[in-house]
């Protein structure tokens, strides 16, 4: 049974001065408790209000919502106490540390002060914060700030645990240590709904994947199932010399399903093959034997990039339009 369910939501903004927007299309899921789902699109697909419809934050045109069999519109009060929700930014008190930043959380959700405290304590240990527990938040780094903000929506122990593009803005680096705090709280049996336009993310973390685009589910399945969608695998040539670009492409136009792909810098060469590894062997003969030098040469498998173009049309990080923060809670 689905823990969290959304069917045939529909949600429309109405800027000032601006035509309206239709963010959500029909969008229909469904999450399985104790699994890690990503929704994965470009900025302005919709993902951000599908949280705001499943955490209360505003109330869907039509269409329904549940979480635990709760419905979302009808009992908004009940699924508070139920989820936990991390946004785009981290939102903590800068001048608190963060164990008051926790301690306060756990005040406003009525624990009493000692579970409060303890709370606060076992999530200090377990997010490894113990550098900014006493100290305030505004002196630490994009990525403390955000596994602060990310220990704060699980002082409650939700059920359900919301994460609206949890990555976004942070280093490569501070962007690993984000994911090995999603891998260990989903390794609890923690039901985490996901939104990313990362591809490499939803590809690193997500149990199950729904891509969505103009406010609708185009395409769901796991990884590898939506990457076998368009099949097949590539190869990749990169030459030592554009000179010798025709007769890479000619050999690459023998083995391949499709046109050689060029890349912007003229030397590289890549086309979708059948089986892979023959065909690799049998260019690399064919090249050799030309007198052809190479830098690199190799086989790949489709990528969530690849799929989510095949689907879309366009890269997931091609579109810069926002959703529209016009519309306020009902």
């Amino acid at each position: 049974m689905a823990f969290v369910e959304a069917a045939d939501l529909h949600v429309t903004y109405h800027p000032r001065k601006a035509p309206e927007v239709r963010a959500l299309d029909g969008l229909s899921l469904d999450v399985p408790a104790g699994t890690v789902f990503g929704l994965l699109g470009p900025n302005g697909a919709g993902k951000s209000t599908t949280v705001k419809v499943l955490t209360t934050l505003i109330r869907a045109d039509s269409g329904t919502a549940r979480i635990d069999g709760i419905d979302v519109r009808e009992h908004p009060d009940e699924i508070r106490r139920r989820i936990g929700v991390s946004g785009q930014y981290a939102a903590v008190d800068e001048n608190l540390s963060a164990i008051e930043n926790l301690d306060m959380v756990g005040r406003l959700y009525h624990l009493t002060r000692g579970d409060s405290r303890r709370r606060a304590d076992e999530l200090v240990e377990l997010f490894d914060l113990g550098e900014a527990k006493n100290r305030p938040v505004k002196g630490f780094s994009g990525g403390m700030r955000r596994r602060i903000d990310l220990a704060c929506a699980l002082v409650i122990a939700p059920a359900v645990l919301f994460l609206d593009e949890p990555t976004t803005g942070l280093d490569p680096r501070s962007r690993l240590g984000m994911w090995e705090v999603i891998e260990r709280l989903a390794s609890t049996g923690t039901t985490v709904l996901l939104t990313t336009q990362y591809l490499e993310e939803a590809d690193r973390l997500a149990d199950d994947i729904a891509v969505i685009d103009r406010g609708k589910v185009i395409a769901r399945g796991t990884a590898d199932a939506l990457k076998a969608r368009i099949g097949g695998r590539r190869v990749q040539l990169t030459l030592v010399s554009p000179d010798d670009l025709p007769v890479a492409r000619a050999a690459l136009e023998r083995v391949g399903t499709g046109t050689p792909e060029v890349s912007a810098e003229g030397r590289g060469l890549s086309v979708t093959v059948a089986e892979g590894a023959a065909e690799l062997s049998r260019v690399l003969g064919e090249l050799e034997s030309a007198g052809v030098a190479l830098y690199d040469a190799g086989m790949q498998r489709p990528t969530l990039d690849d799929v989510f173009l095949r689907l879309t049309g366009h890269m997931a990080a091609d579109e810069d339009g926002q959703e529209t923060e016009g519309r306020r809670a009902s």
